[in-house]
């Protein structure tokens, strides 16, 4: 007993450990890679330890019943061990076992691909629009207060639960176009199956109604029914629907989302349901409804600029296809120009001098920075015209900062 708890084995009983050992030395010291080295070690370690825990067990045989098996499968355990230290895992785990950094991994992926999934710089549009919109109602400084935060953060969250179920029906309509067009979408790439795709737009498009449901407001109901259906109607490939093939019917249905129902329908949310006053159509309102009609179509026509590929060769027939690039590209150049300058108009008109100031020169700045990047890009690169077409989602978050300074 003493023998087996305390003592150390002779090198006879081992039963050539020594020749074995002193090999397994060389190996140790030998090789062309440090880490196969520190593995080779680390396996020569181990055999001492498990021969010393098979030497213990023969001190013990002949007290113990069961010894053998016990024996066996410390020498399985070994090797398995053995074979750990030698390929780099990890001797306190086998593999499979709970790993923080595999597991950490795993969910910046998933969130990185769920970001790419929800279309962020739409995210920011609508975020930015409804906020925007909301101002245009506020009357004196009394008016900022805990309920017109709750109404705004109402319209915003539920806005945006419709926003992903319409960019994610959009990619699911898609997938072939998007392989060719925008392979980096998690759809298109493979990232998330169709299955997962179906589940996060039905979770949220539910979750958007119910929300809306709940709040009371019918302005903000009828916004997410409407742009649930034109959304629905623009992507969905049934008869009589996937507008977006026509491509005066899809720029009408981002003009009405955009333009239209952002506008109006978000600004009555907040004038009848949080303030409880009657429904007007200020001065704004209606400059705010105007421009961004301007602001949509544009968006409508330079979206299919840089997927001209992959509209020709699935079918899709939009102003691109039809006109162009370079013809399309300035066209929505010059229609920005135009809102620019009925801007400037409008804001020159204002009695506000703060007003007056800011709207003219913010307007006025931002037509230039346009038109000058305008002239530099390759439209011969797509991801010269993708880069453009990203700056003006920009200038269109900017339009959203002044509208409100609108008086």
């Amino acid at each position: 007993m003493d023998c087996a708890l305390f003592g150390s084995y002779p090198k006879a009983s081992l039963g050539g450990i020594s020749w074995k050992r002193e090999n397994l030395k060389k190996i140790c010291f030998s090789g062309s890679y440090a880490a196969g080295r520190v593995s080779r070690c680390r396996a020569w370690d181990i055999l001492q330890r498990h021969y010393a825990v098979g030497s213990q067990h023969q001190c013990l045989k002949n007290h113990t019943i069961g010894t053998k098996e016990n024996f066996t499968s410390y020498r399985r355990h070994s090797k398995k061990l053995v074979v750990n230290a030698t390929t780099g895992h990890p001797l306190e785990s086998e593999p499979g076992a709970y790993n923080p950094k595999s597991i950490w991994t795993t969910v910046k992926n998933a969130t990185d691909a769920f970001y790419r999934f929800s279309r962020p710089h739409t995210v920011i549009g609508t975020a930015l629009s409804i906020i925007s919109v909301s101002l245009l109602a506020v009357e004196n400084l009394s008016d900022f207060s805990p309920l017109f935060l709750t109404g705004v953060l109402q319209a915003v969250v539920a806005a945006l639960f419709m926003n992903i179920y319409i960019v994610g029906l959009n990619q699911l309509s898609d997938i072939d176009i998007d392989k060719v067009n925008k392979p980096y979408l998690p759809l298109a790439s493979g990232e998330f199956s169709v299955g997962t795709g179906i589940m996060i737009v039905t979770s949220f498009v539910i979750l958007s109604f119910w929300l809306g449901w709940i709040v009371g407001s019918w302005p903000l109901f009828w916004a997410l029914f409407v742009s649930f259906v034109l959304g629905t109607a623009y992507s969905i490939n049934v008869p009589l629907l996937r507008w977006k093939r026509s491509a005066v019917v899809a720029a009408m249905c981002i003009l009405a989302v955009r333009a239209v129902i952002v506008q109006l329908a978000f600004f009555l949310h907040m004038q009848t349901h949080v303030y409880k006053r009657p429904a007007t159509f200020s001065r704004p309102l209606i400059f705010a409804t105007a421009f961004m009609s301007f602001f949509s179509v544009v968006i409508a026509l330079f979206k299919d600029i840089p997927d001209i590929d992959g509209d020709k060769i699935f079918g899709i027939r939009s102003f691109t296809v039809r006109l162009g690039q370079k013809r399309v590209f300035w066209i929505c150049i010059w229609l920005l120009q135009m809102a620019y300058g009925v801007a400037i108009l409008v804001g020159a008109s204002s009695s506000f001098m703060l007003s007056k100031g800011i709207t003219v020169l913010g307007h006025a700045i931002l037509a230039l920075i346009l038109w000058n990047r305008a002239k530099s890009v390759d439209l011969t690169s797509k991801a010269a015209i993708t880069t453009f077409y990203m700056f003006i989602w920009q200038l269109f978050y900017a339009e959203y900062l002044l509208i409100p300074l609108v008086r």
